[in-house]
């Protein structure tokens, strides 16, 4: 590999898991020379602000797409034995599987005088718009009732089907906050930095390509310029926004995390609703929002907490930035109800965070994500990973590495993934 004297001036735009991941890569390719090559990142809000540090954390060999999804996965086990991800990210190999079941009407618990749990409150109707990770993964092995012993936390009387989705072999987790910090600051030790402010505008000519990025500062509010010689945009759902020609739109999730002690499996549900689910508070007007079923997802985590997420929802368009993303309340205790209906432990656990964030979508027929180079010199796109950020940063920060220092990419094929196929003019 020749060396690279050129001198670099590396801006990524997006303090997300893909950002961080491509600093940190970025610093550890071959032909990195900090006395050279300079990088940043320019971040709006803080590390792992959006979707970073609110996902699930789920890793599997079964995700996609199948050009980044093994060398990702190699990728984490990898950099968690280095790192000692165990301690510092809470990564960990875990058994999948999706679980059919019936909910239990609960009657509602009284937490200082205000009645929470047994009922889904609002009076929506409408089919359970699945995330994107669900819909793509075919079930097999189905096994009946004859669920894992371990899988002692969701009840057995509730369940009708147990379908292995994954084992430790194919599956793992990390905490996407304590990852995405954690990689961020490790790039950091390497030569890194970090800028808080907007994007404003990414300066480049037909000529010359890319020249600088300007953004607003995030303390001061000052607009200041950044020379460039490469641009990496990683900005998740707002990519777009910076860079419009970038066929990417949001989805909204809820998640909710619970403290409770439990196996380590990650589970997807299939929660087939009684007709009296939701009517259990008398007087209140509360009917459950969907007559038929939902789909929450649920990850045991090694901190002694559980994760859940709810459906995706476009009803609130995308913010200006990740401050300033909407919660709505009932949401969360939809899935809080959902869950505490198959689980006696989940429903007596404490709900310690009720959040939402927006997830980064591809719009053309094959989805995403979209990485490599967009037609303008110097100028890279690594944006679009869906539910599948956390588990495809590894590949997609090292791959950018290649793109910059190499021309192009050398440890996967991802031709179908170029973001020059589907840019919009």
């Amino acid at each position: 590999m020749a060396s690279d004297n050129t001198q670099r001036k590396i801006v990524i735009v997006g303090g997300g898991i893909i950002g961080c991941t491509s600093a940190y890569f970025l610093t550890r390719h071959p032909l990195f020379n900090p006395s050279l090559h300079k990088i940043t990142i320019l971040e709006a809000q803080s590390i792992a602000s959006g979707a970073s540090g609110k996902a699930g954390g789920l890793l599997a060999l079964w995700a996609y797409p199948s050009e980044i999804v093994p060398l990702s996965y190699k990728l984490h086990a990898q950099l968690a034995k280095e790192h000692d991800g165990a301690k510092r990210w809470g990564y960990r190999p875990v058994h999948a599987g999706h679980v059919d079941a019936i909910a239990k009407t609960r009657t509602p618990t009284i937490k200082d005088g205000v009645e929470v749990g047994g009922v889904v409150s609002g009076e929506r109707e409408g089919e359970w718009q699945k995330l994107p990770k669900t819909v793509q993964k075919t079930m097999k092995n189905k096994i009946g009732v004859q669920i894992p012993e371990d899988l002692d936390w969701i009840d057995k009387g509730s369940i009708t089907n147990y379908s292995e989705m994954g084992n430790p072999d194919t599956t793992a987790q990390v905490h996407p906050f304590q990852f995405t910090t954690s990689i961020a600051s490790l790039a950091t030790e390497a030569g890194t930095s970090i800028i808080f402010g907007s994007v404003t505008k990414i300066d480049y000519t037909a000529e010359q390509g890319v020249k600088s990025v300007v953004y607003e500062d995030k303390e001061t509010k000052n607009i200041r310029t950044i020379e460039a010689t490469d641009v990496i945009i990683s900005a998740g759902p707002w990519t777009s926004r910076i860079f419009p020609p970038a066929p990417i739109t949001a989805l909204r999730a809820h998640s909710i995390v619970i403290k409770a002690e439990v196996s380590p499996y990650a589970v997807f549900t299939d929660i087939k609703l009684p007709k009296d689910f939701g009517k259990a508070a008398k007087g209140t007007g509360n009917v459950t929002r969907f007559v038929k079923k939902v789909n929450p997802e649920v990850y045991a985590r090694p901190d002694g907490t559980v994760y859940a997420c709810g459906e995706g929802d476009s009803l609130i368009p995308l913010p200006k930035s990740s401050d300033l993303v909407e919660c709505d309340e009932s949401r969360c205790q939809e899935i809080v109800d959902y869950m505490g209906a198959i689980s006696t432990t989940l429903h007596e656990g404490e709900v310690l965070i009720k959040q939402a964030c927006y997830l980064p979508l591809v719009v053309n027929d094959e989805g995403g994500p979209l990485i490599g180079e967009t037609g303008i010199k110097g100028l890279l796109l690594a944006a679009g990973h869906t539910c599948w950020g956390i588990q495809n940063s590894c590949a997609t920060g090292k791959l950018v590495s290649e793109f910059v220092f190499e021309g192009g990419a050398k440890s996967a094929d991802i031709g179908r993934l170029d973001p020059r196929k589907v840019l919009r003019s």
